[in-house]
């Protein structure tokens, strides 16, 4: 059975900083699904208050369309 995303009344958005996905549960699965290199590094947990997902996004080449989509799914 698939993890539904429970989310905190919030839309993700290309501008919706790392802390605040991962605040949903089941976000790390989809993010890491991606390609997210973000959750498994160690300096970005220094950043995830900064780190937008849409330049995240830009910076690995990862589709921000696709992802935004999986993350706001119900």
């Amino acid at each position: 059975m698939k993890k539904r995303i429970i989310k905190k009344n919030i839309k993700i958005t290309k501008t919706t900083t790392l802390e605040k996905i991962l605040e949903n549960s089941g976000a790390e699965e989809i993010l890491a699904k991606h390609g997210v290199p973000c959750i498994g590094c160690p300096m970005a947990k220094f950043e995830m208050t900064e780190l937008k997902i849409g330049d995240v996004c830009k910076m690995y080449g990862i589709n921000k369309e696709k992802l935004l989509k999986d993350l706001n799914k119900n």
